[in-house]
């Protein structure tokens, strides 16, 4: 998946991917969302990500209804460590990208 986002090109093939997530619904369902999250070569963090029509990557489609999309969303770092703390990434892989300390 590619797409220009203010002027910054987000490439899923030339990208490092960080994590996966899915939400583990079956793809029919409007529930469905399934993400990914990566690391660009300049450091920048997004998320590529599908789901359904009762997921957070829903959209309008007519004038009441609502539809499942797809895309990439721009990430800032500490969003993107947010997300990998909600989407259950192991710490090996939280502590590999972003700055952590003991408690």
């Amino acid at each position: 998946m590619r797409q220009v986002i203010e002027g910054r090109v987000f490439d899923t093939s030339t990208a490092q991917l960080v994590h996966e997530w899915s939400s583990g619904h079956y793809r029919g369902d409007f529930h469905r969302a399934e993400e990914a999250l990566y690391k660009t070569k300049k450091g920048a963090y997004f998320i590529a990500g599908e789901g359904g029509a009762l997921s957070s990557w829903s959209v309008p489609v007519g004038d009441n209804g609502r539809g499942g999309s797809s895309g990439i969303r721009p990430l800032t770092e500490v969003e993107a460590r947010t997300w990998c703390e909600e989407h259950e990434a192991p710490a090996s892989i939280i502590e590999k990208y972003f700055t952590v300390e003991e408690a």
